[in-house]
């Protein structure tokens, strides 16, 4: 385990206490949603602590580079946002001098510090759209031009009434190979 995977979990662990969520990966499954705001190893903990998956709609991921996440429990609709504090890396350093090897200083920080120390806490408001909700996908088109199928009001709808996915709009991640 490193040092991101101990705050990851740590960071699951205090948005789901905060929202009375005792039993994510058991009885309280179905009441969690998670945002994570990174796509590095703090994320894959968030998954395993709170049994957040994307194949279930129950992980989303925000691309914004930040260690957070926010947590929303769907049966009573509150939500808070848990960020690692930068203050926690000097932490480390401070408290762990000694210790040569940096991982290992955060790892010992992280392991050791109080919840106030590594992180910020703010209760949020989220709108979770029909869309956006677990289960089976809601409506399905078939975009215009590529002839692939897009889920979930994922669609761009033009003003010529056609309808086309967002990779043929504009937004692709990739090219097509030429040859």
């Amino acid at each position: 385990m490193c040092a991101g995977q101990l705050l990851g979990a740590r960071m699951a662990m205090l948005g789901c206490r905060l929202l009375g969520l005792d039993d994510p990966r058991g009885a309280d499954q179905k009441k969690v949603i998670v945002w994570v705001e990174i796509d590095r190893c703090m994320a894959d903990a968030v998954g395993a602590v709170t049994g957040a998956r994307l194949g279930k709609r129950t992980l989303k991921y925000v691309d914004f580079g930040k260690v957070a996440a926010t947590f929303l429990n769907t049966a009573t609709s509150k939500a808070v946002r848990v960020v690692a504090l930068e203050s926690s890396r000097a932490l480390a350093d401070e408290r762990f001098r000694a210790i040569e090897k940096k991982r290992e200083r955060q790892f010992r920080a992280y392991s050791e510090a109080t919840d106030e120390e590594l992180f910020k806490v703010e209760y949020v408001d989220l709108r979770l759209s029909d869309l956006d909700a677990p289960g089976s996908p809601r409506s399905r088109v078939i975009c215009g031009s590529c002839g692939e199928g897009v889920n979930d009001g994922r669609e761009i709808k033009r003003a010529d009434g056609s309808v086309v996915c967002r990779g043929c709009d504009g937004g692709a991640y990739y090219e097509r190979a030429k040859g």
